[in-house]
């Protein structure tokens, strides 16, 4: 009955790649175009010449780009061996001599032998798929990423696919239980009937598009080929040069003259699209930050696009999806284009599931970005406080920090401006007569300096908000404004996802002890800036974005891979995802500086210590928050778990445990809750969607109200330093 069923699969793949035009092509070697000799050595000069670190393109960077560059083409490692390993480590520390000559030779003759191994994969998966699996024995997999070694030899390579191939086909039969059964039913029949009528049944299935599993798992691998093959010489250089780039930083980039145009995802993507910024990542897209106001961000299914999703698949309105792993992200990001109003639907890998064992549907229309959703907004909420007294809170939602810099005047119908925005919300809120303000700069992903710096500056009266340091010299940025928009009691809410800007007014006001910080165990630590550079005037040279300058906390720490640290720490599931500068390869590392000179306006030491207390006792005692930390603990054991059952049944219960962990998402996230807030009763002005960090966030600031602390020192007088002197005897300390 196996030869029977072999012979069957090996039939059926036979007809696929005739009827479903899944089929192997010849691979044509590529070659650099004479250009490209030019590219690579402006490449090569500017890097080290415009880069914030200044370092040279020496061996260090060679070993790095040659290790960014053989993982960009097989990021889990498991196409090359070891001995594959061997013949290109002889020019690991050369890498950097051929590129200042032009040489840049090991980037074809590698993806031309990355291609021939493929081959030989797609051809060893057709017959694993032919062998079949024993999906009743108890193995695991162990899961890999760019970190693992290569495979010794190809026999331990065929082992490692085999787990690899098995861990695919159960996916895909776990995920369409009903194709199994139809599949086995097909194998069945050939006892009664004769092989020409399984191979119309077949030919039949084909047609109506409903594959099985391995159909659909010997296609994807076929496609890739066919897609890989397809690829054009400039293609290969992109990759090769940005493996350089990113042997610096991983903000640094090489942009072709094709990639330059598109290269701008944020921008290409909110016109009409689905509003989110893309990366390229073990072939897939993978989601850094979703556009405040653009579909995806205001989107409330359960299914929603979060950061660091890896998006596997495009379809237009009702028709197939397009397998849009190992495309180039200018062309993934022209599949999800599309005309206003029309829908796409996005095959992803969830963030919380990075194992690839579930994959989830996200249905969005394309639209423009609402400019108005990405603008401030505020809303109140009443908590009892421990004075016996009902406050009212203001919250002040921050998306992002953006500004008109062409546009001065606010009475300008083009003027925009967050720091404006968010004066004019204080305003109202002081007309409600609240009695504390949060402001909340969670996923908030930055913008404008210029604008944080200005809303430092709403909180306090003068003093240093942020030090850069460019090419050597230490910039000291100041508010010199000295009205205070706000003095009384002030949060900030951040979590993994707060960056750039974000951190620098958390981490300013900080500093000054004027707001209690709340949020994940950290921000995401993004402490540099980057500047976008012609590397010619002939754009057929393409141009290098490359970082330029670092972020200074006045404290003189830096931001970067460090965050800004919350004074109360509430995780969400962001603290359990690989998000953050610091999951990152080759993040720069940033040393302390001299402290610029300021004034704390308050000591917030000892009161800190009393809310993190009051909020430790409320929240052991709510049943809302138990159900959160199961929910937290799920995705800490998924993101944890570091091999997967290749057993079918052990399989079934992991699938019946995802289902619960999403009922249990939909449990804390419903219109109603279910669950009483006692200082609320009558659920008034209730969110839609419960946020359980926000309602604490409250109940904190409630802890917070009485406290002399909580108001900022109206006699603190930081106008008087002399910023010009300052700014001397700071440059004397570097």
């Amino acid at each position: 009955m196996k030869n029977l069923k072999s012979t069957l699969i090996y039939t059926l793949l036979f007809v696929l790649f005739l009827v479903g035009n899944v089929y192997a092509v010849e691979h044509v070697p590529l070659k650099p175009d004479p250009l490209y000799k030019n590219i690579a050595k402006r490449v090569a000069n500017a890097l080290p010449a415009r880069h914030l670190l200044r370092e040279p393109m020496d061996d260090k960077m060679s070993q790095r780009a040659w290790t960014n560059y053989l993982s960009s083409l097989d990021y889990t490692h498991v196409y090359f061996t070891q001995k594959d390993i061997a013949l290109f480590r002889a020019k690991e520390e050369f890498l950097d001599d051929m590129l200042l000559v032009g040489d840049i030779s090991f980037a074809y003759d590698a993806f031309n032998l990355f291609m021939d191994r493929l081959e030989n994969r797609c051809q060893y998966v057709e017959k694993l798929l032919a062998d079949g699996f024993d999906l009743d024995k108890k193995e695991s997999l162990i899961l890999r990423d760019n970190d693992s070694p290569w495979p010794l030899d190809e026999k331990e390579q065929n082992e490692l696919w085999r787990k690899k191939i098995k861990n695919e086909y159960l996916r895909q039969v776990l995920a369409d239980e009903q194709a199994k059964a139809a599949m086995t039913n097909s194998v069945d029949a050939i006892i009664t009937n004769s092989v020409d009528t399984v191979i119309t049944n077949i030919i039949n299935k084909i047609v109506e598009k409903k594959l099985t599993p391995e159909e659909k798992i010997i296609k994807r691998y076929r496609q890739m080929q066919v897609i890989l093959n397809d690829s054009e010489a400039d293609w290969v250089l992109q990759k090769y040069l940005t493996a350089f780039s990113h042997a610096y930083d991983p903000h640094t980039d090489y942009m072709s003259h094709d990639m330059s145009e598109d290269f701008d995802i944020d921008m290409s993507l909110s016109l009409v699209g689905i509003g989110a910024m893309l990366r390229s990542e073990d072939g897939a897209a993978k989601i850094i930050r979703l556009i405040p106001g653009g579909p995806a961000a205001s989107d409330k299914s359960a299914n929603k696009l979060q950061p660091g999703d890896k998006i596997i698949g495009v379809a237009q309105g009702n028709e197939d999806s397009v397998d849009i792993r190992h495309r180039p992200l200018s062309k993934i990001v022209r599949y999800i284009r599309g005309k206003k109003g029309t829908k796409v639907v996005l095959t992803v890998i969830p963030v919380n599931d990075p194992t690839g064992v579930s994959t989830k549907q996200v249905e969005l229309i394309r639209d423009e970005v609402k400019l108005d959703k990405q603008a401030v907004s505020s809303k109140v909420k009443k908590v009892m406080g421990v004075d016996g007294v009902m406050h009212k809170i203001g919250i002040i939602d921050l998306p992002t920090f953006y500004a008109n810099l062409r546009v001065r005047s606010p009475s300008d119908p083009e003027f925009r401006s967050s720091s404006y925005d968010v004066g004019k919300e204080i305003k109202k809120l002081q007309d409600e007569k609240v009695d504390g303000i949060i402001l909340d700069l969670r996923s908030n992903g930055g913008g404008s300096l210029l604008e944080a710096i200005k809303m430092v500056g709403l909180f306090i009266r003068t003093g240093p908000t942020v030090m850069v340091q460019e090419w050597g010299a230490l910039h000291v940025l100041p508010d010199n404004d000295p009205t205070v928009a706000y003095s009384g009691p002030l949060m900030v809410l951040v979590n993994r996802l707060s960056a750039s800007a974000s951190e620098i007014v958390a981490a300013a006001l900080q500093d000054y002890n004027r707001a209690v910080i709340m949020g994940d165990s950290k921000t995401h630590g993004k402490g540099t800036v980057q500047t976008v550079l012609p590397l010619g005037f002939d754009r057929k040279f393409g141009k290098i974005k490359v970082t330029t300058a670092g972020y200074y906390r006045i404290s003189g720490r830096s931001t970067q891979l460090c965050g800004v640290v919350p004074d109360i720490i509430m995780s969400s599931g962001y603290d359990f995802m690989e998000l953050g500068e610091d999951t990152l390869p080759n993040p720069i590392k940033c040393i302390p500086v001299n402290k610029a000179i300021y004034k704390p306006v308050s000591n917030l030491g000892m009161v800190i210590t009393e809310l993190q207390q009051k909020s430790k006792e409320r929240l052991a005692h709510d049943p809302r928050f138990e159900a959160y930390q199961k929910l937290l603990k799920r995705i800490e054991k998924i993101n944890n778990n570091k091999s997967i059952s290749l057993n079918i049944d052990e399989r079934r219960k992991r699938a019946i445990a995802d289902k619960e962990l999403s009922d249990l998402q939909e449990k804390l996230m419903p219109a109603d809750d279910g669950f009483e807030d006692p200082e609320n009763p009558d659920n008034e002005e209730k969110d839609e969607y419960s946020d359980i960090v926000l309602d604490e966030a409250v109940k904190v600031m409630g802890d917070y109200m009485g406290h002399e602390e909580s108001k900022f020192s109206m006699t603190d007088d930081t106008s008087r330093i002399s910023w010009p002197k300052l700014i001397e005897e700071m440059l004397k300390n570097l």
